[in-house]
């Protein structure tokens, strides 16, 4: 790969064309800048039509145009879609899952332990890898795509779940005693007697089932990596496009695998990151995707797939490309590609379009395109590999997510449009996002932290716990032991709940953090027209209401930020501060707003010493910054908003990169409607 070139691209089937048309279709794509296309990850049945008969042509007739157009080509391994022929023959390998067996037809419905379908995905790989491993273009190989473990529950995935207990545990009583199995004669006397967990009414098996299949996921990738690993050269990078929870767009930490553990089979993280558009375009799902994927391997990344034209209502609106492109750059990645080069004609993503349209001709979308591959090729030497250095890190933990998801949260009276669960549930990833949007709105960059990253918790000057609701004592003591050295540690509600069995402590809550943040509580309820009063904050009833959950907190030393107002809970507090040790631990025992959210923090950021000149501005303003390859500090001010916008230029004097107009601070700018302007200060 070449370190020194802002990769942009496409991913682009050959295979799918109503025509042939591959040499006029890279010459559009030079004349756009794109200079990568991503292949094969899809057409298993192309190459296979038949078991073991291979046919590569298209493979090889688009890395020879690739070669002849000077493209580079990520080539994926075609095995999350597999071909008819092998499940008329084995149709064991299709997951049966937790609503039984599956039927064929849709794309990653197989089971990913399946010896037949792995027999069949390795033969498939490795043809696919002979062919491909000579030609120069080829930079580096995508495995699978976005991956997950398709809640496969049949009987090979039971016998594995059981051994996977037996070395957990050691014996059955040491199993019973930490599931507590004894409820509902749920007691197991022999390890051939463990019950489908697919139907287990205990939380902590469930949850247990589903760190197994999420290893199931770490397994599968890394057997795909070690068998391209056989035929890759150096210099090319293996690389898998990690998705997050949908919800008809990305929108928090992916539930089904542990992305952190998952991309250590990689050698370059990457990502999907997909986003609602026009009026309702934030950039809030590009940084999150985009912090989350720098944070696997502490190091930049690849989008390597995202919306050009999308769904109907994502058609971007001018300029919003153009924003997209360049915010994702801004988070450190080495380069953005779409899904994808062309509209399909057929099947059931006829409608999510690509940067052509139905017409395959150069449209508005393309046209917009051609001026963010000719930046990308100018600015490479000053944009590539920016780094990014955060002081203010957010923890998330799948264990947590699993746990609140035995135990859902009942639907929020004031949710944000989408941020609910479909069946009317609040999950994990709402909580995450409150902190993380609110964050996001006061220009705060975040790195994301995982379980595992204790080491790094010094690292930070502020650190945002959101409802760690399933927690190993080492990790809570971890956060303690944080917070009395001298970090801001600002931990919401369903922290420290439970045990990593979700066993509930027989304890006071939060556990083992009672002394840390100066409280304790007994009770939570769902909240019926309950607000927070007592701070100072400036805002209205509405975004002072208390939705979702609400703990009943007494303070044993905490100062109260704000209290419930309610004719029976008005004697409890709501949100509270401790000073602890050399630090400052805050609480949040409810679901709040994010405009409240934006006010607390607004106060806990001067105290960590994180206030600066980007806090004073705001959402639709967004400021984001990284060190360029040649030590200088990189700038990017983003206009999230249909409104042209003054802004004055809070930085040191620079050089704005896509006009070549030099500022100085306290310079106005004038930033147009989804606009961007890039700064390289002097």
């Amino acid at each position: 790969m070449d370190k020194d070139k802002l990769l942009y691209g496409v991913a682009y089937y050959d295979e799918y064309m109503p025509y042939e048309r591959v040499d006029t279709d890279m010459e559009m794509m030079k004349a756009a800048g794109i200079n990568v296309i991503r292949i094969a990850e899809s057409t298993w049945a192309t190459h296979e039509p038949e078991p073991g008969v291979f046919d590569f042509s298209s493979v090889r007739r688009v890395l020879e145009a690739a070669g002849r157009h000077s493209l580079s080509v990520i080539v994926g391994t075609p095995t999350y879609a597999i071909p008819p022929w092998l499940y008329a023959l084995h149709p064991e390998v299709l997951a049966i899952t937790e609503q039984g067996a599956g039927k064929y037809g849709c794309r990653q419905i197989m089971d990913i332990t399946s010896p037949v379908y792995l027999f069949h995905a390795e033969r498939i790989i490795r043809r696919l890898m002979a062919c491909v491993q000579d030609y120069p273009c080829v930079i580096g190989y995508q495995l699978d795509n976005e991956t997950k473990h398709y809640h496969t529950a049949g009987p090979n995935v039971h016998k594995r779940f059981i051994r996977h207990l037996r070395a957990k545990f050691g014996t059955v009583e040491a199993m019973n005693k930490a599931y507590g199995f004894n409820y509902w004669s749920n007691r197991v006397d022999a390890w051939e007697n463990v019950p489908d967990p697919t139907g287990t009414i205990n939380g902590s098996f469930a949850a247990e089932f589903e760190c197994f299949r999420r290893l199931l996921v770490e397994e599968f990738l890394a057997w795909q990596a070690g068998i391209v690993n056989e035929y890759r050269k150096d210099g090319q990078f293996i690389t898998h496009n990690f998705d997050f929870e949908w919800r008809g767009f990305s929108f928090g930490v992916q539930p089904d695998v542990d992305q952190k553990a998952a991309a250590r089979a990689v050698s370059l993280a990457g990502c999907d990151i997909y986003h609602k558009s026009q009026s309702e375009l934030s950039g809030r799902e590009i940084a999150f995707g985009g912090d989350i994927c720098r944070s696997l391997k502490e190091d930049n990344y690849l989008v390597i797939e995202t919306q050009a034209q999308g769904h109907v209502d994502w058609t971007p609106y001018d300029g919003q490309l153009r924003l997209q492109a360049f915010s994702h750059i801004a988070s450190g990645a080495l380069g953005v590609m779409y899904w994808h080069w062309h509209s399909i004609h057929n099947a059931t993503e006829s409608y999510w379009k690509g940067l052509l349209s139905h017409d395959l001709l150069a449209g508005v979308t393309y046209r917009e395109a051609m001026t963010i591959g000719a930046d990308f090729a100018r600015l490479s030497p000053q944009l590539m590999g920016l780094k990014k250095v955060n002081e203010a890190a957010i923890l998330v933990s799948n264990a947590a997510l699993t746990g609140i998801s035995q135990f859902p949260l009942p639907a929020g009276q004031d949710m944000p449009a989408g941020q609910d669960m479909p069946g009317g549930q609040t999950n994990y990833n709402d909580v995450f996002r409150l902190m993380y949007d609110a964050l996001y709105d006061m220009n705060v960059e975040c790195d994301i932290l995982f379980p595992g990253d204790v080491d790094k918790f010094k690292n930070y000057r502020l650190l945002c716990v959101p409802a760690l609701y399933s927690a190993t004592d080492d990790l809570l003591l971890a956060l303690k032991d944080y917070a009395a050295s001298g970090g801001v540690l600002v931990a919401s509600f369903k922290t420290g709940f439970a045990d990593e069995h979700l066993s509930i402590a027989a304890a006071e809550q939060p556990r083992l953090l009672t002394e840390c943040f100066g409280l304790a509580y007994d009770q939570f309820t769902e909240p019926q027209d309950v607000y927070l009063e007592g701070d100072d904050f400036a805002l209205s009833a509405d975004e002072r209401r208390v939705s979702v959950f609400m703990e009943l907190l007494r303070v044993q030393g905490a100062a109260v930020i704000s209290s419930y107002r309610h004719d029976f809970w008005g004697q409890y507090a709501a949100v509270t501060r401790h000073a602890f040790g050399r630090g400052l631990a805050v609480y949040v025992g409810c679901m709040t707003t994010k405009a409240y959210m934006i006010q607390l923090f607004a106060g806990i950021l001067k105290e960590a010493g994180l206030w600066g000149v980007e806090q004073e501005s705001g959402f639709p303003l967004i400021i984001k910054s990284g060190m360029n390859q040649a030590g200088r500090m990189i700038r990017f001010y983003f206009n999230y908003s249909g409104v042209a916008r003054k802004q004055d230029y809070l930085h040191g004097a620079a050089l704005e990169l896509l006009s070549g107009a030099r500022y100085q601070e306290g310079d106005v700018l004038e930033i147009a409607p989804w606009g961007v302007m890039v700064f390289e200060e002097e």
